[in-house]
């Protein structure tokens, strides 16, 4: 089963994290009102369930996010694929020093 179709219930989410509806749909760009609606039942187009996905599964603070770091990012899975993997393993604690990058 795929993440997204995880979050059938935003109101799930919300009360795991302890959030009230204004600081919970804020952060994603949604007012209240509008994610009260999605709580109800009301579906949830495909844009704001992937925000709420990065936000508030992931945990990802969309204002730290930018172009550049994800051309990185997808630049190093496909030129270093074996250096993406390690530094993504040295990111989540893996134990391991992350290689030197080869000039």
């Amino acid at each position: 089963m795929k993440l997204l179709e995880k979050i059938a219930n935003p109101r799930d989410v919300r009360r795991k994290l302890g959030l009230n509806q204004q600081d919970f749909w804020t952060k994603i760009g949604v007012t209240q009102s509008g994610g009260s609606r999605y709580e109800s039942g009301r579906k949830m187009p495909k844009p704001v369930k992937e925000l709420l996905r990065l936000v508030h599964v992931e945990q990802i603070d969309l204002g730290r996010l930018k172009r550049e770091d994800l051309e990185i990012i997808d630049y190093l899975k496909d030129s270093h694929p074996d250096l993406y993997k390690s530094l993504k393993k040295a990111a989540k604690g893996g134990g391991r020093k992350a290689p030197e990058a080869a000039e």
